[in-house]
Formats: C-alpha cells, sequence, structure tokens
C-alpha cells in the first residue's frame, strides 16, 4: 500500500471501479439482467417498498450468482414481502476498494450509495453477501449512513421460523456441509441462522467442516483475491475444498458470492464437481419452496 504496488489483476478491478462501478472487467450484463421476467420493483420506476434489496456486484453480473439472486427474489416473493432493487442506479458498496487499499474511490462510491439511499428515504436493506453486509452495516454508519442492514441468512431463517415459508423435503437425503463465510461468522457473529435453515428443510443431513464455526478456515476470495492470482500450489479454495471432500459431504452449502465461486473452481481442480456440488443457501430455500 504504501509503494501502491499491486497486482496487474487487482489493479483491472479497481480501474473497473473507478469506470463502471463494479470490479466485474469484461462483463457484458445489466445490473438487471438476473432479474428479466421475474416482476421486480426499481426504486426509480416504484418506491413504494418496505426493503431495498441490494443485490450487490456479483448476483448482479457475475453469471453462476446471477442464480443465487433470482431465487433469493422468488423466496421474497413467496414470502410477501414488499420489496424493490435499484436496477441501473446500483453501484459496488465499496468494499474491494478498501480491502484493497483505495480509500478515496471506497468513500467515493460510498457517499453516493448513502445519497441515493436517502432520497428514497430507504430505511432497510437486506443483502446476501457477507462483504455488502459488513460494509453497509459497520462502515457505513462512519459517513452518515445508518441503515437496518440484514444478511439474507438471517432474514430466510426468520421467515421460516415464523411460518412465512413452508419448505418441503428433499427427495431422499443428501448429506450437506455449510461453510462459514469469513464476513458472516468471525466478523459479525452469525453462526446459527445458516444452520438453522438447513434443519428447516427435511432429508438434509448437516455435517460440519473440521474447520468451522469461529475456526472457519477462508474460501481463498477475502482481502481483494478475489481478483488476485495465488501461486498454484498453495491456493486457498483448493485446500478448503479438501476440507469439504474430508467431511464426505455430497453438497457444500454457502452464504458467500465469492465462497460459491471459489468453491465451483475448487471442485473442479479437485475432480469431484460431478459428486459434490456448491449451492448458495437461498438456493436450496428456493428449490423446496
Amino acid at each position: 500500500m504504501e509503494r501502491s504496488q499491486l497486482p496487474e489483476t487487482a489493479q483491472d478491478a479497481l480501474k473497473s471501479l473507478g469506470a463502471r462501478e463494479h470490479p466485474w472487467r469484461g462483463t457484458t450484463a445489466t445490473r438487471t439482467d438476473w432479474a428479466s421476467g421475474l416482476e421486480i420493483k426499481v426504486l426509480s420506476e416504484d418506491s413504494n417498498v418496505d426493503m431495498l434489496y441490494w443485490v450487490g456486484c456479483s448476483a448482479a453480473l457475475e453469471d453462476r450468482n446471477m442464480k443465487v439472486s433470482a431465487a433469493m427474489a422468488k423466496i421474497l416473493q413467496a414470502a410477501g414481502i414488499n420489496f424493490g432493487i435499484l436496477g441501473a442506479e446500483e453501484s459496488c458498496c465499496g468494499d474491494p476498494a478498501r480491502r484493497m487499499g483505495d480509500e478515496y474511490l471506497f468513500q467515493t462510491l460510498c457517499q453516493k450509495n448513502i445519497e441515493i439511499f436517502k432520497s428514497y428515504n430507504v430505511k432497510k436493506l437486506l443483502t446476501a453477501c457477507p462483504h455488502c453486509f459488513n460494509t453497509l452495516k459497520n462502515e457505513y454508519p462512519q459517513f452518515g449512513g445508518n441503515f437496518e442492514v440484514s444478511h439474507h441468512t438471517q432474514f430466510i431463517a426468520d421467515l421460516i421460523g415464523d411460518g412465512r415459508l413452508k419448505l418441503r423435503g428433499l427427495d431422499g437425503s443428501r448429506v450437506v456441509a455449510y461453510h462459514d463465510s469469513c464476513y458472516l461468522g468471525r466478523y459479525n457473529d452469525i453462526y446459527q441462522a445458516p444452520r438453522a435453515i438447513l434443519e428447516a428443510i427435511g432429508g438434509v443431513q448437516k455435517v460440519e467442516l473440521a474447520r468451522s464455526g469461529s475456526t472457519s478456515f477462508c474460501c481463498g476470495a477475502g482481502g481483494g483475491h478475489m481478483w488476485m492470482e495465488e501461486e498454484p500450489g498453495k491456493r486457498v479454495n483448493v485446500r478448503r475444498t479438501e476440507d469439504i471432500i474430508e467431511a464426505k459431504a455430497e453438497l457444500v452449502a454457502t452464504a458467500c458470492p465469492f465462497c460459491l465461486v471459489m468453491f465451483e473452481d475448487g471442485l473442479k481442480t479437485k475432480g469431484v464437481e460431478e459428486s459434490i456440488k456448491a449451492m448458495d443457501l437461498s438456493e436450496l430455500v428456493a428449490r423446496q419452496l
């Protein structure tokens, strides 16, 4: 940081953040492609909502995670939640910029988002990304952005607990391991809500990974490493994938878009993508509605 030296891929992500307000350089998707046919309110057209669903760059623009945002929308609709999205007005929350050392860019994005929230009188925010969650909840108040922020695992667990979501059981049974995201677990002490979701789905045989809870192991994407290359023999996501294989899980449940991408890559690297699947918890829930 003192020398302003970054890997080229990290520099590219920051350049994209500055120019396009998202780090996914090369994507041709728009912020609303994932929502096609789902009849979701966009605040610029109808701001009469109880909650803003903050989609985040990954769930809006990265192919695999678009399925997560679609699943989340279906869950909210099934529960009768009056929600909307910002659509084209949404930009990055700024987390990658701050983690990679570009504080000016972070503050620029942060202050722009806060102004937009306030212009629509947004009080409640929901996000499926722990990185967005941590930034919106814990860092935006530093700049006057005080909102009620929920992670989707908390919200889904509450909907199930209140009886607003009725879930079918799986056809047969599956051994499922939940991976604790760093920014959900260690940074924000959210451990039980994701597990409560799994327990509510019949047919799930829940197993814990060797390193879980407060001693969980990173997927390898945090701190801006989603956009940096690692040495092939030391890749963190492959080491974490080995934990999943050792637990004899048939499915690894995630609650973070970065974790999901890293595990899909790790499972392919280990050659087990046919026998072990990675899915976000919202996808599991949406399938069992």
